[in-house]
């Protein structure tokens, strides 16, 4: 049975933004390793047994010195990894409380928050997170992606320009600045920003992804696959060209109800 088209975008809102947010668990700075917007030093995700390993490693520093902002954002990483947002916002509130200067703490916290959605308190910790006169442009995006989140896609686009300023043709932003405007049906200019972002050397496959699902959105459905299908094993190419054949199959029926298309959300951990 075909699903309805409303229950169907729910469906697929809760797969794209697991799928989002599944690439932004490194928040702020953790360990050498992992600094803000990164997955890890080889920028390659880690598997279920690293994390849990992490998991295991970063819940004893945390229990032996919960006031270490390190330990801190290292376990609330690895909790986010393995699904426990909860938990992982509780972390950093408490950690939070007891460095309340810390920036990257701070743009750690409001990373998850959003990650939990709560909006509204994520844009504020993200605004102790840097400061006027020495921006952060990955707390920026962050800002942005919140913005869209909460519907207010002119302010967030105006917060991506300047992270844009300080790192032009930055792919992760270029990635949220053109969901926006994908969010605001210009999807003409969605393709271009995100045709941009995808010509740059550090864009991942999520990017192209997005790009795939805003071509399709345009009716361009062939090109949309051969996109959606880059950058995958076989078996994951197959499974994410189901998954965006799924998505546009709904585009009719979305007209018709005057629905909008589904669009992934920007990523605040970019």
């Amino acid at each position: 049975m075909r699903p309805r088209p409303a229950h169907a975008a729910r469906l697929l809102a809760s797969a794209a933004v697991a799928a989002v947010l599944a690439l932004s668990v490194a928040g702020c700075k953790t360990t050498g390793d992992d600094t803000t917007g990164s997955i890890g030093a080889s920028n390659a995700p880690r598997s279920d047994a690293e994390w849990r390993q992490s998991l295991d490693q970063w819940s004893g520093h945390y229990r032996d010195n919960p006031g270490d902002a390190d330990a801190a954002i290292a376990y609330a990483q690895a909790l986010r990894a393995t699904d426990q947002r909860a938990q992982a916002v509780a972390v950093l509130e408490q950690a939070s409380i007891r460095n309340p200067r810390n920036m990257p703490l701070l743009g750690a916290y409001g990373r998850a928050l959003a990650e939990a959605g709560n909006y509204p308190q994520a844009l504020d910790t993200l605004s102790r997170a840097h400061t006027p006169d020495q921006p952060d442009w990955r707390i920026l995006n962050a800002q942005g992606a919140v913005l869209d989140q909460m519907g207010r896609h002119a302010e967030a686009q105006r917060i991506y320009s300047s992270a844009l300023k300080i790192v032009p043709d930055e792919p992760s932003v270029l990635s949220n600045l053109g969901l926006s405007y994908a969010l605001m049906k210009d999807l003409k200019r969605a393709e271009v920003t995100l045709r941009r972002a995808v010509a740059q050397p550090k864009a991942n496959p999520k990017v192209r992804q997005n790009l795939a699902l805003v071509i399709g959105l345009r009716g361009r459905f062939a090109e949309a696959e051969t996109i959606a299908r880059a950058d995958l094993p076989e078996n994951e190419a197959a499974a994410n060209v189901g998954y965006l054949r799924q998505m546009l199959s709904q585009q009719s029926e979305w007209r018709k109800t005057g629905q909008r298309p589904y669009v992934p959300p920007p990523d605040p951990g970019a």
